[in-house]
């Protein structure tokens, strides 16, 4: 765990004026993205949620919308983090009731895009939380929309934390890249999951988690949060110096201020 370690250290993030309700991050390999992640989790540390939800697409293919580990916990270096299975079937009535999608619970999935923010979050929140983790298969807007409403509906009376994981645009040179992530961040600094979802529909902008991005804007915004802030991009070209064909990796803070000229969420 030197290198979470060394990236969290690496990392600063400015006081935010707000609560921390959710934070958005990378997902590639650590020696990739992890410095640009870092600065997402150290928004972190004075948190203390009694349950963190980890909301991430589904790469591999498989035949539902939503899923689901059936496992009782995720295990890594630093230890056993238990999943809330209550929570969890809580979710999963909540997501039939409100959209009729099953919550399906697999046991051997291989998607790494959940399990990578997990060091991060044993490091950088320093007690134990539970987890409900959630894979998106299916990114559309009334899938996305539904995760968001059921998490609001499992979450809105727990001390909680969501977390977004999504990568940018994928394997384009580095000039065309920036441009386009340039773009999906503006959305999601704008607090518009409509937009961040449109946006590849639009040839504008891409992310390959833009389905989680918006169920956890959609989910903060009805927690309570009013703003958005990134934090921190770079590309797989800054690691590599292979700037011809790169992966976009962004940061981001979501949080609820007090002050009352502040814009609202969605």
């Amino acid at each position: 765990m030197q290198s979470v370690d060394g990236q969290l250290a690496a990392s600063s993030v400015s006081a935010l004026p707000g609560k921390v309700i959710a934070v958005i991050a990378p997902h590639a390999g650590h020696r990739y993205s992890g410095q640009v992640a870092a600065h997402a989790f150290r928004c972190l540390e004075d948190t203390h949620p009694e349950v963190v939800a980890v909301v991430s697409p589904l790469h591999q293919p498989y035949p539902a919308q939503v899923i689901a580990t059936s496992h009782e916990a995720y295990a890594t270096p630093l230890g056993m983090i238990s999943v809330d299975r209550g929570l969890l079937a809580r979710f999963g009535a909540e997501l039939m009731r409100l959209a009729g999608i099953r919550l399906e619970t697999i046991a051997h999935d291989q998607e790494h895009s959940l399990e990578i923010e997990l060091p991060f979050l044993q490091r950088s929140l320093g007690s134990a939380f539970r987890l409900l983790p959630i894979m998106l298969r299916d990114q559309s807007k009334p899938v996305a929309r539904a995760v968001g409403q059921a998490l609001t509906a499992v979450l809105k009376d727990s001390a909680a934390i969501l977390v977004a994981s999504s990568d940018l645009s994928h394997f384009y040179p580095d000039s065309v890249a920036r441009r386009l992530d340039a773009e999906l961040l503006a959305r999601i600094e704008a607090f518009s999951p409509e937009a961040v979802l449109e946006a590849e529909d639009e040839g504008v902008g891409f992310a390959c988690g833009r389905g989680a991005v918006a169920a956890v804007l959609w989910a903060a915004a009805d927690l309570g949060a009013n703003r958005v802030q990134i934090l921190a991009y770079a590309n797989s070209g800054d690691v590599t110096g292979d700037a011809s064909s790169v992966v976009g990796y962004g940061a981001a803070v979501i949080y609820r201020t007090e002050a009352e000229d502040e814009p609202s969420g969605p």
